[in-house]
């Protein structure tokens, strides 16, 4: 069974929906509505039901993607509001975690300070979204970081505070910040490359590597 793209039908064609109402795209909205109730179980220090939070939040991420893929409702918005939702998400996620004193500050740092470089370049170069596809790197690091969030915070919970729990949850953490680098370079360079050729078909110059 496939991990990356599951629910993907071969020798198929996609018509892309230009709806909100779909299942995934409210999926997605149902997540995102999920994070303050996060962040209310760790303000009162309910560390159990936050970990089953994140975890609710994680396995639908995989879901609605796999639905739009298998039942064919793949939809313009979705394009977009699915990897904005799980963005925000994740800021949300590690500003929690950081202002609780569970996780470093690297954590919120190596996801923070790339999203507003790319913020920041996508708005001088598009005035908007550059409206790039997600990549393997960025999907790979998502998954990473929404195992490893539950794990470390699983640590706090009674009972499983163990010193192996607290490791593996931050090498898979570390993993998942180091992806999110690469994606972001990744993401950089195709938002340049994009603005090039944009500026080349608009006339206003050749287009160069």
């Amino acid at each position: 069974m496939r991990i990356i793209g599951a629910g993907t039908r071969r020798d198929f064609e996609y018509r892309e929906l230009h709806t909100f109402w779909t299942i995934p795209n409210l999926i997605t909205v149902l997540r995102f509505l999920a994070v303050p109730l996060f962040v209310w179980y760790i303000a009162r220090e309910a560390y159990g039901a936050a970990t089953i939070t994140l975890v609710v939040l994680g396995s639908t991420d995989w879901v609605d993607g796999y639905i739009a893929r298998r039942f064919n409702q793949v939809s313009s918005v979705g394009k977009w509001l699915d990897p904005v939702a799980d963005r925000l998400a994740l800021i949300i996620v590690a500003i929690t975690f950081v202002a609780a004193g569970i996780a470093p500050w690297w954590l919120l740092l190596s996801i923070i300070i790339p999203d507003a470089i790319l913020l920041v370049f996508s708005l001088i170069l598009f005035h908007g979204s550059p409206d790039l596809p997600v990549t393997n790197i960025g999907k790979i690091r998502t998954a990473l970081l929404l195992v490893g969030t539950p794990l470390l915070l699983l640590h706090r919970v009674e009972g499983f505070g163990h010193d192996w729990l607290l490791a593996v949850a931050y090498i898979i953490l570390a993993a998942g910040c180091a992806g999110h680098v690469l994606a972001w370079f990744g993401y950089m360079r195709a938002a340049w490359r994009k603005y090039k050729a944009l500026r080349a078909a608009a006339g206003d110059g050749p287009s160069r590597g």
